[in-house]
């Protein structure tokens, strides 16, 4: 569930609306505000068609509904008390998702960075607003950075090594307070921030001209995509996570792969399935990522965890083997067979030395409390019968013809 609020009617809302109702799994929640408090008008109020909006339904009863928070050009108004934004803060580092969409009145006395805001937003104004054409850039980190690092193709043409991006017409120049920089505007300021606070993340897009992509200003640009890929990086999808660890096993294979954000190497903590912990560093490979493969020896549930606390695990072997089933002691699956056969069950828990007897086929039993017997069927069946010669002819031969003379030689000495 999305809630977007704008702060005001003005061209560019249509952007996201179109972009968060399109997503069939995104529930998108919308409110505009039409009338401020301090707005002067001769129409009364009992003949408004306009709803209040419903702050405290939204902002304490229902927030932790949410799974992201928009706010689009909005200021300071009287509308939400100030509390509110504090409960907005809270909800953020609990788990929260949170994007700013900067308009004019961010830098101005009514900017909402005056708040409690002020605690999760990684970009702090300056008090100016930058109202002249400029191309939104890629950083070195935004172009290996899932949310913006495919962005770099987009709208290129044969010959070009940068994107060939429509130009905005205003920024809100942002100092980093916290963050990573993904993309920058005119002189260097940074145009797109994403951050992590604490358990949950916010992203602070510094221009409310994105619209002008999506309207084709000068062939646009990839806006449904970088929206998009911004709100999936705020709702923790995992294909979106710069600093996901993907495990992937092929045979007795296992291969660690990360993203190579920072130009250095990462360490994994691995658990083997015996308990026995190994370090493991995982270097830049040819395609660029952080990898390294190991042989595993042993069948089990391997565990791995990096220093940003994630944990994979990896399976070497079937899931569920018919050995590791099951594996409680138990003589109900026998109880039909002990039944049928006169039998008993014995536990050497109870008895470490049972007397093993063995008895005749006509007895009514064959256990008791301390002995269990064999039964003695006297049962047999012949599969089979072979016929070997004892010696071979000529040694057969030979000890005949041999006792024949020792009985002749005998006798005549008898003689």
């Amino acid at each position: 569930r999305v809630l977007l609020v704008s702060g005001q009617p003005h061209i560019g809302e249509r952007t996201w609306r179109d972009l968060l109702k399109s997503d069939p799994s995104v529930d998108l929640v919308h409110f505009t505000i039409l009338r401020e408090p301090n707005k002067l008008d001769a129409t009364p109020q009992n003949e408004l068609s306009l709803i209040a909006f419903p702050f405290r339904e939204l902002f304490e009863v229902k927030l932790y509904d949410f799974d992201l928070i928009i706010f689009d050009r909005y200021k300071l108004n009287r509308i939400l008390p100030d509390f509110y934004f504090g409960n907005i803060a809270k909800y953020v580092k609990e788990g929260g998702a949170f994007l700013e969409a900067s308009g004019p009145s961010f830098a101005g006395d009514d900017s909402i960075y005056d708040t409690d805001l002020k605690d999760i937003l990684p970009g702090s104004p300056n008090g100016d607003v930058i109202n002249k054409i400029f191309k939104p850039a890629l950083t070195d980190l935004g172009k290996k950075h899932p949310v913006t690092g495919s962005l770099i193709w987009k709208g290129m043409s044969a010959g070009t090594t940068e994107p060939q991006w429509a130009p905005w017409l205003r920024q809100i120049p942002l100092k980093k307070e916290s963050g990573e920089i993904l993309m920058t505007g005119d002189g260097e300021n940074p145009l797109l921030i994403l951050d992590r606070v604490e358990k949950g993340r916010v992203a602070q897009l510094a221009s409310d001209q994105i619209w002008l992509w999506s309207r084709g200003f000068e062939q646009g640009g990839p806006h449904t995509e970088l929206l998009r890929r911004i709100v999936h990086w705020l709702m923790k999808e995992p294909e979106l996570d710069e600093r996901a660890l993907d495990i992937h096993v092929s045979g007795n294979t296992i291969t660690l792969k990360s993203r190579n954000m920072d130009g250095q190497s990462k360490t994994v903590e691995m658990t083997r399935p015996d308990d026995t912990v190994e370090t493991l560093e995982l270097s830049e490979s040819a395609n660029g990522m952080l990898e390294t493969k190991i042989q595993a020896e042993q069948i089990g549930v391997y565990s791995f965890k990096d220093g940003f606390g994630q944990q994979r695990f990896a399976i070497i072997g079937d899931v569920n083997p018919p050995e590791l089933s099951g594996v409680i002691s138990s003589s109900e699956k026998m109880k039909s067979l002990i039944t049928e056969t006169r039998g008993g069950v014995l536990w050497l828990s109870d008895n470490t030395n049972p007397d093993i007897r063995f008895l005749s086929g006509d007895k009514s039993n064959y256990s008791g409390s301390s002995w269990i017997a064999l039964k003695q069927n006297r049962a047999y069946s012949v599969q089979g019968v072979k016929e070997k010669q004892f010696l071979p002819d000529w040694l057969m031969l030979t000890l005949l013809l041999g006792v024949a003379i020792l009985t002749w030689w005998i006798e005549g000495r008898a003689k």
